[in-house]
């Protein structure tokens, strides 16, 4: 070995540690799901297209960062008018709109897991939403389970005739799954 080659074999070294924290999210193993309530009764739905990049190492919280998009067309209920209403200008507006994005940047330690202190955009409007979630890592990779709860009023989701919380209750609670792998480097 040359004087030069030590140095570079740190350098290489360092930057696969500076990369440990990029994560690509398995799509087929992964989930974004929705439930809310109209006349009382709950429904769930989901999201079947959506992209996350995700940059997290529990020692490193300073270093995290969350960007997620949603395409908006993708979702899904298992009710055809109902989700017909959703993608329509009274709901989602996937026209004018037609993805949102959470972007989190602020992290901190909350009890046995961690809090995302990010915001979403939704119709235009850009609201906090926290999002609580657990780490797991495993073999290779890593899960990433969390919720958060969303007023959707403060997005105009469902402004206008369909604002009454006794047709649809303001409160939506957003579910998240994903299985991600170490990004390529």
């Amino acid at each position: 070995m040359t004087a030069h080659t030590i140095p570079m074999l740190l350098l290489l070294a360092l930057a696969g540690v500076a990369d440990a924290s990029d994560w690509t999210v398995q799509a087929g193993a992964s989930a974004l799901r929705f439930t809310g309530s109209m006349q009382g009764e709950r429904f769930e739905g989901g999201f079947d297209r959506f992209q996350a990049e995700i940059r997290f190492d529990p020692a490193d919280l300073a270093g995290a960062r969350f960007e997620v998009t949603v395409d908006l067309a993708s979702a899904d209920t298992d009710n055809e008018e109902r989700d017909e209403t959703l993608l329509g200008p009274d709901f989602f507006n996937v026209e004018r709109s037609p993805q949102a994005h959470y972007s989190a940047s602020r992290f901190r330690a909350d009890g046995g897991g961690f809090l995302a202190e990010g915001s979403l955009t939704l119709n235009g409007k850009t609201q906090p939403v926290p999002l609580a979630f657990r780490w797991t890592p495993g073999d290779g990779g890593a899960v990433l389970e969390g919720s958060a709860t969303l007023d959707r009023l403060a997005f105009d989701v469902g402004a206008g005739d369909w604002a009454d919380p006794d047709m649809i209750g303001r409160e939506v609670e957003v579910r998240t799954r994903l299985v991600l792998v170490p990004a390529a480097q």
